[in-house]
């Protein structure tokens, strides 16, 4: 019998940020917070979409073209979209990737972030500036679902990949990139203090002819 394994859904995720570099992490960390303190549209925004939490996603969300510190991250980050690309085997000849928005979240306790996705664009992702202590993880969802018409339930003790939801644990500094299509969201947590992130999205565009 011979079983193979086509369609994957992959998910990059390594360290963006070394520990050596906490002045780096902690100046985001900062300019995150003074948005959430000085952002009075996002605040608006965020207090009919993104309940008790905030983020600059309906106010400030090409935050790499406005700061040169989120540039610095756009930076950093620009290398390993790449590399995911790759690793997914698109044919990038001819073809230009860019950050097109950037945006700041910052999430007390017991904030959520319900079930999305990113449309529009290519790849999307998040980096870990601040991540307490059992704040929670990315949850995403098999994109397959809706069709499994009548499937039975998966065992418990399923592998990850046969898995119907899978939660990646935040960890602070680190970089996690996936498809755009991939639904996931951030499910309630218990915890002490602010989980801060920074989700942006990238698309691709041809490359002008001299």
């Amino acid at each position: 019998m011979a079983i193979r394994a086509l369609f994957p859904t992959l998910i990059f995720q390594e360290s963006l940020v070394s520990a050596r570099a906490r002045d780096f992490n902690q100046s985001l960390a900062d300019e995150c917070r003074s948005l959430a303190a000085s952002d009075a549209a996002g605040r608006r925004w965020s207090a009919k979409n993104y309940l008790g939490g905030y983020t600059s996603y309906g106010s400030l969300d090409r935050l790499h073209l406005v700061s040169s510190l989120f540039d610095r991250l756009r930076r950093r980050i620009d290398p390993c979209v790449k590399a995911f690309a790759r690793s997914l085997h698109y044919d990038l000849s001819g073809r230009m990737l860019s950050m097109t928005d950037c945006w700041a979240n910052v999430m007390p306790a017991g904030v959520v972030h319900s079930m999305h996705l990113h449309p529009t664009s290519f790849v999307s992702g998040t980096y870990y500036v601040a991540v307490p202590k059992g704040a929670g993880a990315l949850k995403f969802e098999d994109p397959r679902l809706p069709h499994h018409m009548a499937a039975p339930p998966r065992r418990f003790d399923a592998p990850e990949r046969f898995r119907s939801f899978v939660s990646v644990p935040a960890r602070e500094r680190d970089l996690l990139l996936f498809e755009s299509w991939l639904r996931h969201e951030v499910p309630p947590a218990r915890f002490s203090g602010e989980r801060i992130s920074i989700s942006f999205n990238y698309a691709w565009t041809e490359k002008q002819r001299r």
